[in-house]
Order: C-alpha cells, then sequence, then structure tokens
C-alpha cells in the first residue's frame, strides 16, 4: 500500500525539490504540480501531484498522527 503524504517544498532546482516530512528531507519529482518553495504538495510515491494549503496539510499530518498513535489500528 502506497500512501500521499503532504509535505513543505523546501528547495526545488529543475523538476525535482526537497521536500520536508517533518524534519525528513526527501527529493520528490514536482513536474506534474505548479509549485514554489514555502508551498506544501502532497507526494505520493516520489511524485508531488497537488499543492494544498497549509491549513489542509497540517490538519491532514493531525488526522495522520492520531491513526498511527491509536493502539487499536493494524496494519496487515
Amino acid at each position: 500500500m502506497c500512501l500521499a503524504i503532504p509535505g513543505k517544498i523546501v528547495s526545488i532546482e529543475g523538476d525535482m525539490g526537497d521536500v520536508d516530512f517533518g524534519g525528513v528531507i526527501r527529493k520528490a519529482n514536482l513536474s506534474m504540480v505548479d509549485a514554489e518553495v514555502g508551498e506544501w504538495a502532497v507526494v505520493h510515491a516520489g511524485f508531488a501531484i497537488q499543492v494544498m494549503d497549509e491549513e489542509d496539510a497540517q490538519e491532514t499530518i493531525r488526522l495522520w498522527n492520531e491513526v498511527l498513535d491509536n493502539d487499536e489500528v493494524k496494519f496487515c
């Protein structure tokens, strides 16, 4: 199973960018979105697939953390 996770774009060089996922920086291909440094993007399988505002990104991260912190959630 693959997940799309929001991250903050911290640098861009060509079609590639460094994206910050809560302190973990990963490269992502930005060619499918019109994004700028400082914006948030949903990244799936190494590709930014959508730009989103910070409020929605933070809410999504909060919800993921809530799910991950729940001891009843089991992943097969």
